[in-house]
């Protein structure tokens, strides 16, 4: 009855082959949502059930599995059972937990594309194959799969199985992907409606190359316009695909009425209710218009299999959440078909990846963690050999983006592919002109967003800055900015021009750098390979490689 706190009695389904509870804890986080007689209800008949959501993101092309740099395991790692996801693990894991489950749907929160030789060599379709095999049934347009340009993104569109979804978008003026993506979905859950909506961060344009032909906007109405047509549809069960960020995705369930769950990406966010390293708890439940929302993330680069059950009412409304991300080491067996589709389709990437250019006395950490918050050795080495590569130019500042740098390597030889997987986007080498207080207001821009963990973190040579939480983003978070001359480092004259070197992506303006865009002077865009220019430094000489850190960017207070 509307506006009663009675509602039918549960019904609960039960399978013949599902497993006895404790293959994997899913941790004690559950929560209780009080009757409202003011909200919509659905009818009796539809009961209460569970829903178990399996889900990734960031995935960023892993199809190999991965050692604990998060680069290709070698076969040395796998004896040692150190490698962890792949394509081949994941199956077994998802196939695993559908098996358990009543009821479940698999679907993915953006950026299947970008990170290994898989994408380099095949632009795509290999992660395609894999999804399609693996049975995913929906998945949010990702910034990265635009990273080849809407050509890029129609690959996906041209072969996957199911639908991609993206509500805060417009494609319609752009030919190759008009009318290709939806913004939402209703799913059938064994015999259950759920709908599905997708997101991508507003701040596509700036991190990735979609083009001026493609829209994004605030998916907050979004959101409100989506969940309307769905729930007059009948549709109760309200699940966002959010190619967003952790901080986003908290602020759209505070904000926005009729989400149940938010399946988080973009910002690699690993969720956890036991782990000390997590962001915050699997679920994290937060304090919506109506009732508690339960937002969820799986970190990224197929490490973990996101397990979240979630329990709805008889008005369809969750009542329950809970579950942990599953990590994906060796105790979990390779599927032998994918295993086997994955090395063949590895065949022709295996002489590139193993050719050995260089030797590292150390391991180079290129985390993702570090290189967007602070000075990196991976970020050092980048910069140090872009700025060696132009240096006859006489240049002498390089800036690269934290977030371009993509993996850690290990000690020991280096080899081309490892290096690939750290410099994947296929990005040219680009030198201009900017007057010192352009340059300043460049690394303003780099250190604006460090509490979002945004890649536009800048990572330098020839160069060392200061600077401060406490000042204005964007504003005056730079306190000091010395260039190398010589031996030494002198203050940055504002109304000097310097000749820079950075990337392509950043020079047309990617990840906030417009100042490159609208300021710099005597251009050149079309210099070699990033992979290639730092491959050459590596091996410049038969020494070891030292990887370092030598305070060149300090935080102060």
């Amino acid at each position: 009855m509307i506006g009663s706190c009675r509602h039918a009695a549960s019904r609960r389904r039960t399978r013949p082959d599902r497993p006895a509870n404790g293959e994997r804890s899913h941790g004690p986080s559950s929560f209780r949502r009080a009757c409202r007689p003011d909200v919509h209800r659905r009818p009796a008949a539809f009961g209460a059930d569970t829903l178990t959501i399996l889900h990734t993101n960031d995935f960023h092309s892993r199809v190999e599995p991965i050692n604990k740099f998060d680069s290709t395991c070698t076969a040395d790692e796998a004896a040692e059972k150190a490698c962890f996801g792949g394509s081949a693990r994941l199956k077994t894991a998802i196939d695993r937990e559908r098996a358990k489950a009543p009821a479940s749907i698999l679907v993915d929160a953006g950026d299947q594309s970008q990170g290994s030789l898989f994408y380099t060599y095949y632009g795509g379709k290999a992660e395609v194959e894999m999804m399609n095999r693996l049975g995913y049934q929906a998945m949010a347009l990702g910034n990265h799969e635009f990273d080849r340009g809407p050509a890029g993104a129609a690959v996906f569109l041209d072969t996957i199985t199911f639908p991609m979804l993206l509500a805060n978008g417009d494609t319609s003026k752009e030919p190759l992907i008009a009318g290709r993506t939806k913004p939402s979905i209703i799913l059938d859950a064994d015999g259950d409606k759920v709908g599905v909506i997708g997101l991508s961060t507003v701040e596509t344009p700036e991190v990735s190359s979609s083009g001026p032909t493609v829209v994004f906007t605030d998916p907050a109405p979004a959101l409100s316009r989506e969940i309307a047509a769905l729930k007059g549809q009948g549709v109760e069960r309200i699940v966002v695909l959010s190619h967003s960020g952790y901080g986003v995705e908290k602020e759209l369930a505070a904000k926005v009425p009729g989400i149940d769950i938010i399946v988080g990406g973009h910002s690699h966010t690993f969720l956890s209710s036991t782990e000390k390293d997590a962001e915050g708890p699997y679920p994290t439940m937060v304090d919506g218009p109506e009732g508690k929302v339960a937002v969820v993330s799986a970190r990224s680069y197929g490490k973990y299999l996101g397990a979240l059950t979630v329990r709805f009412d008889g008005a369809g409304r969750l009542t329950e959440a809970s579950g942990a991300p599953i990590l994906l080491d060796a105790s979990i067996a390779e599927d032998g078909g994918i295993k086997a589709r994955v090395a063949e389709l590895a065949k022709p990437l295996q002489e590139i990846r193993d050719k050995v250019v260089a030797h590292s006395a150390d391991a180079i950490d290129g985390s993702r963690e570090t290189c967007r918050a602070k000075e990196c050795a991976m970020g050092n080495l980048v910069a140090e050999a872009i700025l060696d590569h132009v240096k006859g130019q006489g240049t002498q500042i390089a800036i690269v983006n934290g977030g371009g740098l993509r993996a850690s390597i290990d000690a020991g030889d280096v080899t081309m592919g490892e290096v690939l997987t750290v410099l994947p986007f296929q990005n040219t080498l680009s030198t201009f002109e900017l007057t010192g207080a352009d340059i300043k207001a460049a690394l303003e821009n780099g250190v604006s967003k460090v509490e979002e963990g945004s890649g536009r973190f800048p990572q330098v040579a020839g160069l060392k800055f200061t600077w401060s939480k406490a000042g204005k983003p964007g504003i005056d978070r730079i306190r000091s900015v010395e260039v190398k001359q010589g031996d030494a480092f002198v203050p940055l004259d504002p109304a000097k021009t310097y000749l820079v070197v950075s990337n392509n992506f950043m020079r047309g303006g990617g990840d906030g750098y417009t100042v490159f865009t609208e300021k710099g002077m005597k251009a050149y865009d079309y210099g070699p390979s990033l992979e290639d220019a730092v491959a050459a430094y590596l091996g410049k000489t038969n020494a070891a490689y030292e990887p370092h850190t030598d305070g060149r960017i300090s935080e102060v207070d």
